[in-house]
């Protein structure tokens, strides 16, 4: 499964930092909070499209569950951080930040989340993990570096910085939180996500005097929001069930460079030494990542849950008639002790 996840969490940065340059064509007719809302409107809208048309087609039993219980507390504090708290903070604080400022300190995101999941979440990780997503990091502020002068000024104007490190924060959180959900369905986590955080968003633009934009750029906001946003952030919840969310955190930090690569070819930018180095660095750190072998002796201790599955090593419980596979149902666990190369998902959180 960790291969799995490693493969959904770079399809994920792949399409939320092809989505940067797609909105950048955008930003210019509309502004930055009326923008925000038609992306994650996008996501919610068209995903919960999808979901319909699924519902109807597929008459068999869904092989993904639907959100439970107090998972509706994770995912409601995931949008409030995330979808709400987060825009509102970075728009707050671009006001009185040099933008070389910001796009330095939104690399963060990946630091926060990564050190949120180790030392509250408790996740599993060691030297090379830490050594792999300090090379991505690093990648992702030489892409973003615009000089000291810039920093400098930057750091001096006080709150500015410190609201955009908040939405830092903010999105780690909701990172975490988000992991706290991923075994439930996760079109239904982008789909909520989506409609929550564009709705308000696009409340907050038209409350501030924006207008409704015309319908061409409205569904080529939506259409890049659905893919960019919506599609990415299903893959990333996938990777979050597989691989935890340090390591997702990490691969998605990649979206930078993917972003970079992708305006290249759509608005002719040249190849900067930066561009290169930033190949290197994130290379450096995927590779570190995805040669990663966690293997030890583990006990897992009885649990019982309900979550997509197939019959492994993990899952070896009874069925009285014929089922199909991959699918979900609650299920309970013995005990058990074995060793074997895992990754933080929903059956290997012990601590180390």
């Amino acid at each position: 499964m960790g291969q799995t996840g490693s493969t959904t969490a770079i399809l994920a940065a792949v399409l939320f930092g092809v989505s940067t340059p797609l909105a950048k064509l955008l930003v210019h007719d509309l502004s930055p909070w009326m923008l925000a809302g038609l992306l994650y409107l996008g996501s919610g809208l068209g995903l919960g499209l999808v979901r319909l048309v699924r519902g109807l087609a597929v008459s068999a039993e869904r092989s993904e569950r639907s959100i439970r219980g107090t998972e509706w507390l994770w995912l409601l504090g995931a949008v409030f951080a995330g979808g709400i708290a987060a825009p509102v903070l970075l728009m707050s604080g671009l006001t009185a930040t040099p933008a070389s400022t910001a796009s330095l300190m939104l690399n963060l995101e990946g630091v926060f989340t990564a050190l949120l999941a180790w030392f509250v979440f408790h996740e599993g990780f060691d030297r090379r993990l830490v050594a792999g997503m300090v090379a991505i990091v690093a990648g992702a502020a030489v892409l973003s570096w615009g000089g000291p002068p810039d920093i400098a000024s930057g750091l001096a104007g006080g709150w500015g910085p410190a609201a955009v490190a908040a939405a830092c924060l903010m999105w780690a959180v909701d990172n975490n939180l988000t992991r706290k959900v991923s075994l439930a369905d996760p079109m239904d986590i982008a789909m909520i996500k989506g409609l929550v955080a564009g709705s308000v968003n696009v409340g907050i633009a038209l409350a501030l005097g924006d207008g409704v934009p015309a319908m061409p750029t409205t569904a080529a906001a939506m259409l890049v929001g659905l893919l960019g946003y919506g599609v990415s952030l299903v893959l990333f919840v996938f990777a979050l069930r597989y691989i935890g969310t340090a390591r997702t955190g990490a691969y998605f930090s990649t979206a930078p460079f993917v972003g970079g690569i992708a305006s290249l070819a759509m608005f002719g930018e040249p190849l900067t030494a930066g561009l290169v180095v930033a190949a290197v660095l994130m290379g450096i750190g995927v590779w570190l990542h995805l040669t990663e072998d966690h293997d030890h002796e583990h006990v897992h201790e009885e649990i019982e849950h309900d979550h997509p599955h197939v019959h492994d090593d993990h899952h070896r419980h009874h069925h009285d008639g014929p089922v199909t596979e991959p699918h979900s149902h609650r299920h309970r666990h013995g005990r058990l002790r074995h060793r074997h190369a895992h990754f933080p998902d929903a059956h290997h959180v012990h601590t180390h």
